[in-house]
């Protein structure tokens, strides 16, 4: 049923979440690296931009692609306990929008959203940086500044890697925590 609906306007607001936690990523590594933030905006054709001045930009560039996998990280393993997914679940009530009719309890539409913000996550590394190749992507950015042979794909392929060891990490985690 997920995959039907992927491309449907009913994602839309699941998958606009994810691009805040994107952005609101780079914002928070700009600022834990004394950079400042000066505007950070959410497009509705799921795209965004964060304003920065100052900081460390190898930090600042993929916290938005690691940040939201580590965000979705979060929100399932948040979802393990009933008093933390209902926090979860409340905080993202607005994005509820399908899974609030569909699901039986509040674990269970904060695991839908942590999960569907983890695979996002990694869909939209493959799609931005691997697929079609922004150019004026984060990794082609970061690939500019890192010394190393990668460019923006081989950077898109570490960062997914990254980013899908974070959603095996915390299903797992949260198998754990079940049990």
């Amino acid at each position: 049923m997920g995959l039907e609906l992927w491309r449907t306007v009913l994602m839309t607001p699941f998958k606009l979440i994810t691009v805040f936690l994107h952005e609101a990523s780079h914002a928070i590594a700009c600022k834990l690296t004394c950079g400042q933030v000066e505007g950070i905006q959410v497009h509705a054709n799921e795209g965004g931009v964060t304003q920065t001045r100052g900081g460390v930009y190898w930090l600042i560039l993929p916290a938005g692609y690691l940040g939201s996998s580590f965000w979705g990280m979060a929100l399932i393993l948040a979802s393990t306990n009933l008093i933390t997914a209902r926090i979860a679940a409340g905080c993202l009530a607005v994005a509820l929008l399908v899974v609030l009719f569909v699901a039986k309890n509040w674990t269970l539409r904060g695991l839908c959203i942590g999960v569907m913000n983890s695979l996002f996550s990694v869909y939209d590394i493959y799609d931005d940086l691997i697929s079609r190749r922004v150019h004026s992507s984060d990794a082609e950015k970061f690939a500019e500044l890192c010394p190393c042979p990668c460019n923006g794909v081989g950077w898109g392929i570490i960062w997914g890697m990254i980013s899908f060891v974070f959603l095996c990490g915390s299903i797992y985690l949260g198998l754990v925590i079940l049990s």
